[in-house]
């Protein structure tokens, strides 16, 4: 089959799937119910006190005018939640040092004690009867800092010398992790014809959701049950962590709950100190406890993501086949290890390392770092965008050296769809896959054999034309493979799925509203989709690209549970043999005759007028989206300034359930990849690590006129086979494409003047400066 999707067919209508999303309407007349629109009758508001410096011992800390001041309710300190048994914020793997030695990290406790560690790290709770007396009271407490020097970057890090930020870390290395065989990829080396070679930075950003964090934790009483209302991508994660890890109760009294969330990016994707600082001060006084970042706590307190330095070789013969690959890479993972920190470079990243390429040999080496700067956690894409970066600049880089076309060298080096299922260096297992024949398919999308003219056009405006590639693969799924879901009909003709995947954006509960409205036959505009309540369904949560992938045969698996179940009610209501029931359209009939009963109907004769069933469904594996992106810019030689005047993308995400969906997701991903190529870098002061990208004056992002319409197409021609959808992820997948080939893009039209690398982002200034580097 050879079925590609555009954005023309949806445009006129040619893709039934392609239902609009259910969840807009209520959102742009501004119904919306975000973690800031909740309130309590009672509520205080909690306000924290932040380190305004990178390093240094507290050597005083005097709360006593704070507590006085008018409308306080209380002030905590670390001193304060150790006398009451907090705990640390947990990690979810303690991988050891390259050199054997234990894992090493500062416990991330709810409040900083004797020492900071970056700017931003909280050092007290203030709480009051309004946000303002909070603020106000906060600036009453007296810190004495005894300064110390930082760590400020992973670069002063690799250098050596750098001061410690933990002393059980004197080099400041927490982990790391040794993939691949080092003596089969030292052999390939040996017989290689040439070896590219690369130092790749992958920058610092700051991830920016629409919603900055909120929270507001109502209590039963003084130490009863509390409901966390919270804008979170897993919910059931939260409250594990925060009910058990960190206070030790049961996980009966806590409920969070979650409806809209104005971005995830999976930065929202574990709990944060502050969402459990509000739930033990509303078990503490017996009151509702609101908090909620302001933009510039966001920019120091909210997890970073990115931040690599990468040594990479790729050995290759002289028709520039890959023989093996050799990475060293330092992953910053900031002041304090995440609960999920290191997992991104060391073991997520690695399994896209290799991406839809045949690499027989690797030796891949990935260190954790220790820095005096904000931690650092997944953001979209999660590792594999860094990993798929570094494999595209290699490999244009060894076409560079070799003198190759781009596109040659990869054909020559795509795994073929006869070895399909293929194993990577990684060990892991790619079901499917037909990237070769995919590649041509984008070509011919891309119009690639028309460019000399377009390039001469450009040419006559004083403009240098550009044009870049990138071919990726995804990997989905999160290790966590099994979804469970509750379906519920009622006598007014409502169906209800409830799942523990949560929407943020993504369209979730249209997609899923599809699934569950085609299985059962009945319009989809009965379906009701609800998520975010943990005492109402569990599951793993919304990261990795699984939601649809794990969630929407789930909920496939309940509607077809709640139509068994329904057989045998009806068989009941009817005085017949379930045997001899079937089920089409919303109706139980006895087969051969015209008895029946509606599956509303059936559903008013139960008790309370509704009937529910449970259900899970566990996929075999991760699935492997995969695609090409091409891009063509436009530089001004004068001013350094890109300008992306074509985007063409070719992406296989398996059979898409609601193409629509997917196209706003890949649009949306490749606006964060090019936010990254271009744009976005997150800086700190290499004397004193002070942020000096700390708000939107000096962190830029891309807007709507940064971007081109995006000629966006998908190829349904390849499913998955690890799920019964046939469906792969696509959440990330736009983020993991385009920034490589933005790049390539970039460089292409620069190689006339000489210019052969340029560090991310291609901002004007570092493009003005390369070509006069160039030119002299």
């Amino acid at each position: 089959m050879n079925q590609i999707i555009s954005a023309d067919a949806l445009r006129f209508g040619r893709d039934a799937r392609a239902v609009r999303r259910q969840e807009d309407q209520r959102l742009l007349v501004g119904d919306g119910r975000y973690a800031d629109d909740k309130t309590a009758e009672g509520m205080v508001h909690m306000v924290l006190l932040r380190s305004p410096v990178a390093h240094a011992a507290v050597t005083s800390l005097d709360v006593s005018a704070a507590k006085e001041a008018p409308g306080v309710v209380a002030v905590y300190t670390l001193a304060d939640l150790d006398a009451d048994g907090v705990r640390p914020m947990p990690w979810a793997a303690e991988i050891p040092r390259p050199d054997g030695k234990p894992f090493a990290s500062p416990p991330r406790k709810m409040l900083a004690g004797d020492t900071v560690r970056f700017v931003g790290d909280p050092v007290a709770v203030v709480i009051a009867e309004s946000r303002a007396a909070a603020q106000d009271a906060a600036e009453l407490i007296e810190v004495e800092y005894d300064e110390k020097p930082a760590a400020t970057s992973t670069e002063a890090v690799i250098a050596g010398g750098a001061p410690a930020v933990w002393p059980d870390a004197p080099d400041n290395i927490s982990c790391g992790a040794r993939h691949g065989d080092a003596a089969a990829t030292e052999a390939a080396f040996a017989k290689a014809h040439h070896v590219a070679k690369l130092r790749i930075v992958n920058q610092r950003l700051v991830g920016n959701a629409m919603e900055p964090r909120a929270v507001l934790a109502v209590p039963d009483g003084p130490g009863g049950h509390v409901t966390l209302n919270m804008g979170s991508q897993n919910p059931s994660t939260v409250k594990t962590i925060i009910s058990g890890a960190i206070f030790g109760f049961p996980d009966t009294e806590l409920r969070v709950l979650v409806e809209d969330i104005g971005g995830g990016f999976g930065l929202k994707a574990n709990p944060y100190v502050e969402d459990a600082l509000a739930v033990y001060a509303a078990r503490k006084l017996g009151k509702p406890v609101k908090w909620r970042a302001d933009r510039g706590e966001e920019f120091t307190s909210v997890m970073q993501g990115r931040d690599h330095v990468s040594e990479a070789e790729l050995a290759v013969d002289p028709q520039g086949r890959i023989l093996g690959m050799r990475v060293k890479t330092w992953a910053n993972l900031g002041a304090y290890v995440s609960t999920v920190g290191p997992l991104v470079p060391l073991m997520l990243g690695p399994k896209v390392i290799t991406s839809v390429y045949d690499v027989p040999a690797l030796d891949l080496e990935v260190i954790g770092v220790l820095t005096n700067t904000t931690p650092t956690s997944p953001y979209r894409g999660a590792g594999r965008p860094e990993a798929v970066f570094l494999m595209e600049r290699m490999i244009e880089q060894a076409a560079r050296d070799l003198k190759m076309d781009p596109l040659e060298i990869r054909q020559r080096n795509y795994i073929r769809r006869d070895a399909m299922p293929y194993t990577n260096a990684m060990g892991e297992v790619y079901d499917v896959g037909d990237f070769g024949t995919l590649q041509g398919r984008a070509v011919e999308l891309a119009d690639w054999k028309g460019f000399d003219g377009r390039k001469a056009e450009s040419k006559s405006r004083g403009l240098l034309r550009g044009r870049g590639m990138a071919s990726y693969v995804e990997w989905t799924g999160a290790m966590q493979f099994t979804e469970a879901v509750t379906v519920e009909a009622y006598a007014d003709g409502r169906i209800l799925l409830w799942s523990g995947t949560q929407d943020m954006g993504q369209g979730l509960r249209t997609a899923y509203a599809q699934l569950v409205a085609q299985k059962l036959g009945v319009p989809v505009e009965r379906i009701t989709v609800v998520q975010g309540d943990t005492d109402r369904v569990g599951g793993f949560g919304s990261m990795a690209s699984r939601s649809l992938f794990t969630g929407g045969p789930a909920a496939v698996t309940g509607a077809q549970a709640l139509i068994d179940k329904g057989r045998e009610l009806a068989a009941d209501a009817l005085e017949a043999a379930a045997a001899d029931i079937t089920y089409e359209e919303g109706r139980f009939t006895i087969s051969g005759t015209d008895r029946s009963i509606d599956l509303s109907e059936l559903a008013g004769r139960q008790d309370g007028g509704m009937f529910l069933i449970d259900a899970s469904e566990t996929v075999a594996g991760s699935s492997w989206p995969n695609g090409h992106h091409f891009v063509e810019v436009e530089v001004d030689p004068d001013t350094g300034r890109v300008a992306l005047v074509k985007i063409t993308t070719l992406d296989d995400v398996g059979h898409p359930v609601n193409p629509l969906i997917v196209f706003g997701q890949l649009q949306g991903g490749m606006a964060q990849g090019i936010g990254q190529a271009l744009l976005e870098q997150a800086v700190y002061d290499p004397e004193n690590g002070q942020p000096l990208t700390g708000s939107f004056m000096d962190y830029c992002m891309p807007r709507a006129d940064d971007l081109p319409s995006m000629d966006v197409n998908l190829d349904e021609s390849v499913p998955c086979t690890t799920n019964p959808l046939g469906a792969k992820g696509c959440g990330e997948s736009g983020t993991v494409g385009i920034t490589a080939a933005v790049v390539a893009a970039v460089l292409d039209a620069l190689a006339p003047l000489g210019v052969s690398d340029i560090q991310m982002p291609m901002t004007p200034d570092r493009v003005w400066q390369a070509i006069r580097d160039a030119s002299a």
